[in-house]
């Protein structure tokens, strides 16, 4: 995140990952003002297909994935409003869709179609490595999309070694750690989770200050909450994010909580819409409110840094939508919108 202030206004910037076969030429930037509504999106950098964005700990060099076939990751020097690319490396597998990195400056990438999870390291100067090693899912569902496995996304675990992959297609989650001396990713003792037929999961989030993991459920629209006991995770329950009278065609996208731990926030593909969840004292969910996108297929939101807003990007309906935050009671009052060409990913 990087702040602009004047006199008159403080303006919170941020870039935005896009799907490139139609209108858009790549990563844009903008900025959220003060009240909530946006400045126009411009042009950061050309790239192909950037649908995934992440910053190293510094937030001085961005790493953009190129979902393409083979996959690609870019890096890119943070430059006033433009984006200099340094370096692109393989990524191991077809369709990267997610990229994360940690204070030792570790990368994963998670490649869709490749059914795996590529592991690199970004060096000093912002110059990612080649390819360090490859976790290969293996295995299937039970639904026309887990014909195979299909890596969604990676995820240190917070304060340690430990990365947990997220497979839609395997409809598992997938344990491992990295070993900082042979720069590998070793499998857990205990490698695997199962979730319930056809679920699909696609994202989590880690609470704040319980051993609980969330895990987002793209197949079957809901979401498990997991206790983490010394690293032996077990599924509590599983709790729908659309109200009980929508029976039309959804599939989940993105989920979020509140840094005081208090609300989740999931996004809805077809139902249009954010759900809002309040934390109970057990840590399970109750679905509150479920908030209108504006907009088709809310793939990626993203709560602001002070968490006053939420910002949501409809891929189909060529938008970003912001939001003010109630952080009482959670819920989500619609501010503003501006056109961006297939936003898929929002960084702050």
């Amino acid at each position: 995140m990087t702040q602009s202030t004047t006199s008159e206004n403080k303006d919170t910037s941020f870039y935005i990952g896009t799907y490139t076969d139609g209108a858009s030429k790549g990563i844009y930037k903008l900025a959220l003002k003060e009240d909530g509504s946006f400045t126009e999106p411009v042009l950061a950098a050309e790239a192909s297909n950037p649908s995934f964005l992440a910053f190293n700990k510094n937030k001085d060099i961005l790493l953009a994935v190129n979902e393409n076939d083979p996959g690609t990751i870019e890096s890119f020097q943070v430059n006033g409003d433009t984006l200099v690319q340094i370096n692109s490396s393989n990524t191991g597998g077809a369709h990267p869709c997610y990229v994360t990195t940690n204070n030792q400056d570790y990368v994963l990438v998670a490649n869709y179609s490749g059914g795996n999870v590529g592991l690199l390291k970004l060096n000093e100067d912002g110059n990612l490595s080649e390819l360090l090693d490859l976790e290969q899912h293996k295995g299937k569902g039970t639904t026309d999309r887990q014909e195979g496995p299909h890596a969604h996304s990676a995820w240190f675990v917070p304060d340690g070694n430990g990365i947990i992959s997220v497979d839609l297609g395997t409809n598992q989650l997938w344990f491992s750690s990295i070993n900082t001396e042979t720069n590998k990713l070793d499998p857990n003792s205990t490698q695997k989770l199962d979730f319930e037929p056809g679920a699909g999961p696609r994202h989590l989030v880690f609470h704040p200050t319980k051993n609980y993991v969330y895990v987002l459920n793209e197949l079957n629209n809901t979401i498990s909450q997991i206790e983490n006991k010394d690293g032996n995770y077990t599924i509590l329950n599983n709790t729908s994010i659309l109200p009980g009278d929508f029976k039309d065609f959804s599939k989940a996208a993105d989920i979020h909580i509140s840094q005081d731990g208090k609300f989740v926030y999931a996004s809805n593909r077809g139902h249009d819409s954010i759900a809002i969840l309040e934390v109970l004292k057990d840590g399970s969910l109750k679905l509150l409110a479920n908030e209108p996108t504006r907009g088709k297929d809310p793939r990626n939101f993203q709560i602001t840094p002070d968490e006053k807003f939420i910002v949501a990007a409809n891929q189909n309906g060529n938008n970003l939508v912001s939001y003010k935050r109630d952080s009482e009671t959670g819920l989500l009052t619609y501010v503003a919108q501006v056109s961006a060409p297939a936003p898929v990913c929002i960084l702050f």
